[in-house]
Parts: C-alpha cells; sequence; structure tokens
C-alpha cells in the first residue's frame, strides 16, 4: 500500500486477496500507527495488474454495471526483493489518510492532520513504523505518536465521514476558529461513556451521546462524502451512525463468483477460448503476420507448450465455427455452465478443472444420483461495490444501487478480482426423489404457512420486492451442505471457514429450464498450487457413506433444543426455521447466504416439527 501524495510512502502490507475481501476500495485499513482508506479504481496504477481471463464472470459484472467493463483484474503486484528501495516498493494500491482527525498520544490535543499541529514520518525500511508526531514535547524519534480519532460516522447509503468535533462538542453550535479540543478518558474501559470531547472554551461532552437514540439529536445529516472517491459529495442527508474505527460493518463487499469450467473437451481450444479477445483478431491476419505475432501477447505463456502451428490452426477453427455459447450473447447464469460440466459424464481434466466420478455409497443410493470428486478447481471472485452499516443480502435480493457505494468516480471500465485454487466434491440428489419430497403435504404447508411469510415479513421490513423465495428445495440443500461442513471440518483437515459451498437448486416448473439438485462443497486458496487433497479423500465412497450418516445423526438434536427446534421464524421476520449457532449456521467465508435459508426440520423430524424431513424415512 502506498499513499496517494505527489511524495508516495509505503505504509503497509497485505496478501493481495484481502484486497478484495476484507481492505477492497473503499475500505479503512487500521495500521500500526495510521488508519488509511483504500482509493478508488481512478487511482490505482495499471501497469503491474494482470487480466484475469473469464467470460462468465465478466458477462454477470456488466449485468451490475454496465457493457463498459471491459476487463477483470488482480491487484497490481511485484515480488519482494531484499531491496528495500527497489521498484517492488513502489507497485501497490493507493490509500489516503482517513479519518483526518488525529490524537497526540501524550496531551490528548484533537486536531485535523492538516492543521499543522502534526508531523509526518516516514519510514521507507520500516513501513509499519510510518507515523504523525505531535510537537508537544521531545524532538525526533521522542515526539508523541499522533493516533487516529477513534470516531467515524457512515450512512446506509455508502458515506463514509470524518466525526464533527467541532459541532458535537460544542452541541450544534459551530465555534469560530482558534479553538482547540482534547479527547480524554475518565476510566479504564475504553467504553464510550468515559471518553470526552473537551474544548478550551469549557465546553464538555461524553461520546455516549453519539450512540444510539440520542445520536439523532447530537449529529449532523450525512454530507455525502465518499473519502475513497477525493472531491466526490452525493445528496444524501439521511441519518448518519457513529462507527468505532475498525468496526466491521464499516465496510461489506458485494461481490460475483464463478467457477472456471472447460469451454472445450480439447485442452489447446479450452485455452484459446480462454483467451479469444485476445486472439480473435489475429485470425484475419494472414498466416505468417499471425505466427510472428502470437508469440508477443499476454497469454502465449499458457500456449506455447502446444506449438505455433497448432494455436494458429486452432485460433483459425473457433474463428471459422462460432460456438454455440457465444451466440447467446450476455448470458448472466453463472450457475447452469457449472452444472453441466459437473453432471456431465465425461471427465474433465483440464488444468483448472478436473473431475473423476465415483460410486455413491450404498447407504445414499437411495436419494443420491452422483457424486463427482473435483482434484482441481478454480475460483474467481469479483468485487463491484460495496456497502457500509448493513451486509448486502447475499442475493436474497438485489442490493439497491443507492445502497451499493461506487468504486470509482465515473463508470468503471474493470473491476479487482481474486483467483483462488483448490478441491471439492459434488452431490447430485436425486430429481424423482427431491420433486417427490417438495410434493409432500407436510412440506407444502411449512412453506406456506412457515417460511414464506417470514420471508415476506423479511422483505416487507427493508422495503424490497418478496419475489425472491428461492423455494423449498434450495432450503433442504443448504442445510444439508451446512450439516455436512461441520462434520467435515472434524476430519478433513481444514477448518469450517476455510470449506465453502455452491447450490444448485431449480424446480423442473421454473421456465421450462433443466431442474438442478445438488451441492459442491470445497476448499480454496489463493497459493498457485491450490489445497493439499484433504477435501477429496474424504469425498471419495468409502468415507462419505460415514460422514453422511454423521451430518444426519446430528441434526436431529441441537444443543439448543427445544429452543431452535421450536424457533418461529415469523415472529421477528427471519429467514431461518430450525437453526441456530450451535447445529447449522457458519463463517461467512463458507455460507453464500449469510446463513439464511436453513432449517433442519426439513432434513429430520425435530422436537417441534415431524413429516417434513427429506431423510426422516
Amino acid at each position: 500500500m502506498t499513499t496517494a501524495e505527489p511524495q508516495a510512502h509505503r505504509v503497509g502490507a497485505m496478501r493481495p486477496n484481502q484486497l478484495l475481501h476484507t481492505y477492497g476500495a473503499g475500505a479503512m485499513a487500521d495500521l500500526p500507527n495510521l488508519s488509511v482508506v483504500m482509493l478508488g479504481l481512478d487511482f490505482w496504477n495499471l501497469e503491474r495488474s494482470h487480466v484475469v481471463q473469464e467470460e462468465r464472470l465478466l458477462t454477470a459484472v456488466r449485468a451490475k454495471l454496465g457493457r463498459q467493463v471491459t476487463a477483470l483484474r488482480l491487484p497490481p503486484y511485484l515480488p519482494e526483493t531484499s531491496d528495500p528501495f527497489g521498484q517492488w516498493t513502489k507497485v501497490g494500491v493507493p490509500v489516503g489518510l482517513f479519518p483526518g482527525w488525529l490524537r497526540c498520544s501524550r496531551c490528548n490535543r484533537l486536531g485535523e492532520a492538516t492543521s499543522g499541529l502534526f508531523d509526518l514520518e516516514p519510514d521507507p525500511v520500516r513501513p509499519d513504523h510510518v507515523r504523525y508526531a505531535h510537537k508537544c514535547w521531545g524532538t525526533g524519534k521522542k515526539r508523541p505518536a499522533a493516533l487516529p480519532a477513534r470516531f467515524v460516522l457512515a450512512c446506509e447509503n455508502g458515506h463514509l465521514d470524518d466525526f464533527p468535533w467541532h459541532f458535537y462538542s460544542h452541541r450544534g453550535v459551530q465555534p469560530e476558529s482558534g479553538h482547540s479540543l482534547r479527547m480524554t478518558e475518565s476510566g479504564s474501559t475504553g467504553e464510550a461513556a468515559n471518553v470526552f470531547v473537551t474544548c478550551e472554551c469549557n465546553a464538555r461532552r461524553s461520546m455516549s451521546e453519539a450512540f444510539g437514540e440520542a445520536a439523532e439529536f447530537s449529529l449532523p445529516g450525512c454530507r455525502g462524502r465518499h473519502p475513497h472517491l477525493p472531491g466526490k459529495f452525493d445528496e444524501c442527508g439521511q441519518p448518519v451512525r457513529t462507527l468505532v474505527l475498525g468496526a466491521t460493518n464499516s465496510w461489506f463487499p458485494t461481490q460475483l463468483r464463478a467457477f472456471t469450467v472447460p469451454r472445450d473437451r480439447d485442452p489447446l481450444r479450452h485455452v484459446v477460448a480462454e483467451f479469444w479477445k485476445e486472439l480473435e483478431i489475429l485470425a484475419k491476419l494472414p498466416e505468417e503476420v499471425a505466427k510472428q505475432i502470437i508469440p508477443n501477447q499476454n497469454c502465449w505463456p499458457d500456449l506455447e507448450r502446444y506449438g505455433i502451428d497448432k494455436v494458429w490452426r486452432a485460433v483459425v477453427e473457433r474463428a471459422r465455427h462460432k460456438p454455440r455459447d457465444e451466440r447467446r450473447g450476455d448470458n448472466v447464469d453463472l450457475y447452469q455452465p457449472e452444472w453441466d460440466a459437473l453432471t456431465s459424464d465425461r471427465a474433465a481434466n483440464q488444468p483448472d478443472f478436473t473431475t473423476v466420478r465415483e460410486p455413491v455409497p450404498e447407504n445414499t443410493d437411495s436419494w443420491l444420483n452422483r457424486l463427482v470428486l473435483v482434484p482441481r478447481l478454480r475460483e474467481v471472485a469479483a468485487l463491484y461495490g460495496f456497502t457500509r452499516i448493513d451486509a448486502p443480502e447475499w442475493e436474497v435480493q438485489d442490493t439497491p444501487d443507492q445502497r451499493r457505494a461506487p468504486l470509482s468516480l465515473s463508470e468503471p471500465t474493470w473491476v479487482p478480482c481474486a483467483e483462488t485454487r483448490g478441491e471439492g466434491f459434488f452431490l447430485r440428489f436425486d430429481e424423482e426423489r427431491v420433486a417427490r419430497w417438495e410434493a409432500r403435504p407436510e412440506v407444502r404447508q411449512r412453506e406456506r404457512n412457515v417460511l414464506l411469510p417470514a420471508h415476506r415479513s423479511w422483505c416487507r421490513q427493508r422495503d424490497v420486492d418478496a419475489a425472491g423465495w428461492p423455494g423449498m428445495r434450495y432450503v433442504l440443500l443448504h442445510t444439508f451442505a451446512h450439516t455436512l461442513i461441520r462434520e467435515l471440518a472434524l476430519d478433513s483437515g481444514y477448518s469450517a471457514a476455510g470449506i465453502g459451498e455452491r447450490i444448485y437448486a431449480r424446480s423442473a416448473a421454473e421456465d421450462g429450464q433443466t431442474p438442478m439438485a445438488g451441492i459442491l462443497l470445497y476448499t480454496a486458496a489463493p497459493d498457485s498450487e491450490g489445497t493439499l487433497g484433504g477435501l477429496v479423500s474424504l469425498g471419495k465412497t468409502e468415507r462419505l457413506g460415514q460422514l453422511v450418516d454423521q451430518a444426519i445423526e446430528a441434526a436431529e438434536l441441537c444443543s439448543s433444543d427445544p429452543l431452535c427446534s421450536e424457533h418461529d421464524p415469523r415472529v421477528h421476520g427471519r429467514l431461518y426455521g430450525a437453526a441456530c449457532h450451535a447445529c447449522l449456521f457458519a463463517a461467512e467465508t463458507s455460507c453464500e447466504r449469510g446463513n439464511q435459508y436453513l432449517d433442519r426440520a426439513l432434513l429430520v423430524d425435530t422436537l417441534g416439527t415431524t413429516g417434513c424431513g427429506f431423510f426422516s424415512d
């Protein structure tokens, strides 16, 4: 990370994947001596940023942001060397100081970084030592550090701003210039009630009034500021909320994810299809000219092992016979191609997607149609916005545009992405068995009388359309995935937070499309070699049957029963039935719906509900 000032300074380091999941554009990063905000995409230097080829994901991002988006890019990066002044130190993501108010750690003086009270002390060798210092005492490194002010403002429309210290301490009256403020604490707990802002004019106020109901009468309306986009202000005026620096609800990413699936059974034609945008123009050139240009393309390292002649023939063949998937236009269905690849009778053997068919365990053959091991897979995630205060709705409903904050000043032409590689296994449920279960009177009654009314209540509370009900099939598969993830974490060596899910659920009645009923459980890491194979080994026939039995048995009783099994989602408008942290809830990194749409009663008979369980008989 580097500051965006004319004289840039390195202020810290983080993993590239963190720029997508934790510290993306618009997010605050709390460093040892500084607090910074990641600047928007307009300020990123793309010279060291590589383009990632994933056409299906790019099409889905365009559906969200517009057709001007032309690329998915990795964060700019150069490998670190032993030279502390090398070129790699100048490559990174630009950041700006935020909040702009600092507090002296010795005299508690509170002021803006640009007020002249504080000096920036860079350290090119140890970037984590970069700091601001106050001039109140000592010289050189003995000067006390100036730390970021602890509080900021945010609103539900994605805006973020400095706390109005003068306005707040003087109870809404803007004082004349020249007043000096201090932030003091009267206790050792650090809670807001013990933190006071005082002025030399004897004005004094506790920070407890900046939270809760009192904040409505103590704070001004939102100014519509985006500190990651300097100079950008929107018309807002919404009520603001005080956040403590480092609060997790200050930044929630909105992402889209896709797995790389074979574009063709032939490995060479698959690579050509992946980089077709780059290679298409070559098909219009004479053969001699094209063969001279191909080795200069960015995709040549992926094609070099096949040789110039074979690559040229593959390019010409693809140009002559336009593939069927290109004739469909902007297809934003991320799930159907993955479903087709996972359920294909032909095993895939691509560098980024390999499948191996396994016999289903004997104790599951009445409901499990297919078991597929996936020793190698590649997942690409793209960041197309973020929210503050409230998390995005995990595709329960599309996050309203006014809540999703922009990544750039103008319409973005690219979005940041991250790629991970790993392994997993895929379970396809028997379609006939699932359809019979959906038609049970008890299942329809629980949907009609309990889960669907709760879903509508949840949507009504947020003033969104209630048409996003995923159906009982999805709730069944999602719940089963969570129970199995817990069992896998005990035996695989991976933590439960490291095992992800992908739910494929679609009834035959939906627009005449192919019905889907399956789950993919996987784990992935940013390392180029992926993961170690522990999850695939548990997906084999001899191991999976026992794990499934244990997962179903564990779902029958929760340590929070009977409260968990008798939970009525209609009371408070929840999106889950018999589910809680003790039995089903998973980490945010594991669940694609934020622990929504879960119900143990759809798997087995519980203390509160009988007759709905898929495995009850």
